[in-house]
């Protein structure tokens, strides 16, 4: 969008909120860059320019403006609905792998080579994967020193840095401003207080947001010990590169309220990802839901409840597993299931406020279950032990990078795994927004209430006109039920 010159001013000059993210403007006379939505009086169009991320502005030399803190705009919605090279690159890079494994690591996940990883990433982003990562460690070391009382040399190595030196030279280029500087501006009423590895912070979105279905789904069925919804929160643990966590999420009027305590603080960035990614936190809601409203049938469930998102996961491989374990039962019996999974296989953690005692057991550990201990239909043993079977000797890999077609084939190629169960996957673990699901029952009940067509394939021929966001159709189609999914729990 960045190169469409007359629409990113007409952006800038009406403060629009919805395309924070989308570009950022850079100002020629400060020398600062900022999100569209910036308050300050918008400056002469021939004084902007505009860029695709704030790596891009960094590099080009820009600093941060300190009004609008560009830094913390929702992500582009791009790399969550496309699945080519540089959408999957961009997925891994928020989830921390340059910082771990370097460039050569991206590459290898992503199975290209590192020159042309970096040459589509220049060519579209305007900035290289190490790039990308550094404005990453700039946004994660701005948010340890506003909300921690940490000593700046612990910020420094946990929000990725190798030295001091770079984590001040870095601040400072990027905020104007050195570390001691930005903790001291933040307001003594805001100033961090001292539970170690405890965090408290706001995950902006564009609006609309509708919190029902999203919680509603994420509560309805939580695993006891892993999951739980307390006090207007859902709560879940956490497995991360270096440790574990524990996270709870509150939906606000114009944020979500996010609470982590982190066994080491270098995961910050990866599990905020990682949150964003659960409440599809980057969505466009207004792109989706215009789409959606072409359809008089769908119009006005849109309009009734606008900005539903798809809710997703934080561990692609555990969802995958639960999918298999919902397979023809209830959502009660399925959580039983996995309960008795957790309990038997998962790592144990302490929570402070308690109730969640688990993380969900790796594919690893669920590969040494005996069948026979699974108290479940032989055919949906064999599925489980087949898929956790190939999820722990790596044939077969489900995370942010998968190209959705492929790891499409790949499970419906699994003994047991028919094109529901896969499509499932494909919509909540892998992120696929054009997912859709015309043989459940819950869409087929609402497409014959609504007057849409009832059978598979006519729904289906009827759904290409949502395209590419047939998986918020289904979000819209499904709340016409009375299902506990649906509903924000009391």
């Amino acid at each position: 969008m960045h190169a469409d010159r007359d629409r990113c001013v007409r952006a800038v000059q009406s403060k629009d909120a919805r395309f924070d993210g989308w570009f950022f403007t850079a100002v020629l006379t400060t020398r600062v860059y900022c999100r569209p939505s910036c308050p300050v009086v918008p400056p002469k169009p021939e004084n902007m320019t505009f860029y695709p991320s704030a790596a891009a502005c960094q590099q080009a030399g820009f600093r941060a403006c300190k009004r609008c803190r560009p830094d913390t705009s929702p992500g582009s919605p791009e790399w969550n609905r496309r699945a080519d090279l540089v959408a999957r690159a961009m997925r891994l890079i928020a989830d921390g792998v340059v910082d771990r494994d370097g460039v050569p690591g991206l590459a290898a996940r992503l199975g290209y080579s590192t020159r042309q990883v970096e040459r589509q990433l220049l060519a579209e982003l305007g900035a290289g994967p190490l790039a990308l990562a550094r404005a990453q460690r700039a946004r994660t070391a701005r948010l340890l020193i506003e909300t921690t009382p940490l000593p700046m040399a612990e910020i420094a190595f946990a929000a990725g840095f190798s030295s001091i030196r770079t984590f001040n030279d870095t601040v400072r280029e990027v905020f104007a401003l050195s570390p001691s500087a930005l903790r001291a501006r933040v307001p003594k009423k805001n100033a961090p207080g001292t539970t170690p590895g405890a965090l408290s912070l706001r995950l902006p979105f564009r609006t609309p947001l509708n919190p029902d279905n999203l919680f509603g789904h994420l509560a309805a069925t939580a695993v006891p010990g892993v999951e739980e919804w307390r006090d207007g929160a859902y709560r879940r643990t956490l497995r991360l590169p270096y440790g574990h966590g524990i996270v709870a999420l509150t939906p606000r009027p114009d944020h979500i309220a996010c609470r982590l305590t982190l066994s080491d603080l270098r995961d910050l960035t990866v599990a905020i990802s990682r949150c964003r990614r659960l409440l599809d936190l980057d969505a466009d809601p207004v792109a989706v839901d215009d789409q959606l409203r072409t359809d008089p049938l769908l119009a006005p469930l849109v309009d009734k409840a606008p900005g539903r998102r798809v809710p997703r996961t934080v561990d692609e491989a555990e969802f995958a597993v639960r999918a298999v374990l919902g397979q023809q039962v209830s959502t009660a019996a399925a959580r039983t299931h996995a309960a008795r999974l957790v309990t038997a296989h998962g790592k144990t953690v302490d929570d402070p406020e308690g109730g969640l005692t688990h993380l969900f057991p790796t594919p690893d550990a669920l590969a040494a279950v005996d069948p026979e201990s699974l108290a479940m239909p032989r055919t949906r043993r064999g599925t489980f032990t087949t898929l956790v079977g190939r999820l722990a000797d790596g044939s077969l890999h489900l995370g942010v990078e998968s190209d959705w077609a492929e790891a499409r084939a790949r499970l419906l190629a699994l003994p047991g795994f028919g094109p529901w169960t896969v499509d499932v996957i494909t919509m909540r673990a892998l992120g696929d927004p054009d997912t859709f699901l015309p043989t459940d029952l819950g869409i087929r009940r609402a497409a014959q209430e609504l007057g849409l067509p009832s059978t598979p394939a006519a729904l289906t021929a009827r759904a290409a006109a949502w395209r590419p966001w047939r998986a918020y159709a289904v979000q819209y189609l499904w709340a016409t039920d009375s299902h506990p999914i649906n509903f924000l729990p009391v």
